[in-house]
């Protein structure tokens, strides 16, 4: 069998495992039995099957030249600090996500966009709000985060949030044949044509 004929034949199992699932599904909710269905979908699928559900409904982000964060889709604008604006965009720029252990290796990256964002904050204030970013040791880092996924839970609902909020983003790493850990990386899942940045 080639790998086209391959191809169709898991297609066309795939097509069959859906129709079965549609079928059964719309006998347990006719049935009244939504305890049952909710077992059988479990309650992890359905939380992803939401989040799939909401990228249909996802606006665009429009990043204005003076910095402006919008949604036009929801008709929103999204109240964001200069330091939290300079901490989104830089977790933009990095598609394939950043640990918040390895910010310091992004140190001047960081001071460039925050004296971009914030031009009127001063040198001082931009190195030091930098500098308790990238310490491990300050919280600083999940305080910003946390003020950035309340600004935009208050233009969406939390299905939505998934995609624009900074989230953890874990990926298994292999060395060798025995030594397995985990690279948790912090990203925003947004899809990147959604992103309008006219800077």
């Amino acid at each position: 069998m080639n790998t086209a004929e391959g191809f169709s034949t898991t297609a066309e199992r795939v097509s069959q495992i859906t129709e079965q699932l549609r079928v059964l599904s719309e006998e347990l909710r006719r049935a009244g039995r939504y305890d049952l269905l909710l077992e059988a979908i479990t309650v992890p699928a359905l939380q992803q099957l939401n989040i799939e559900a909401a990228r249909e409904r996802l606006s665009p982000l429009e990043i204005t030249s003076d910095y402006r964060f919008l949604l036009p889709r929801y008709e929103k604008e999204v109240e964001l600090s200069p330091i939290n604006k300079a901490l989104y965009i830089f977790f933009l720029n990095h598609e394939e996500g950043v640990e918040f252990k390895c910010l310091s290796d992004y140190r001047e990256e960081l001071i460039a966009l925050y004296r971009k964002v914030g031009n009127r904050v001063s040198d001082d204030i931009i190195c030091e709000s930098i500098e308790r970013l990238v310490n491990p040791l300050d919280n600083s880092i999940n305080e910003k985060c946390a003020r950035i996924k309340s600004a935009f839970a208050k233009c969406m609902d939390s299905y939505q949030l998934n995609y624009y909020a900074i989230s953890k983003h874990s990926v298994r790493q292999v060395e060798g044949s025995n030594r397995i850990w985990y690279d948790r990386r912090r990203t925003i899942t947004l899809p990147r044509e959604l992103v309008q940045m006219a800077l």
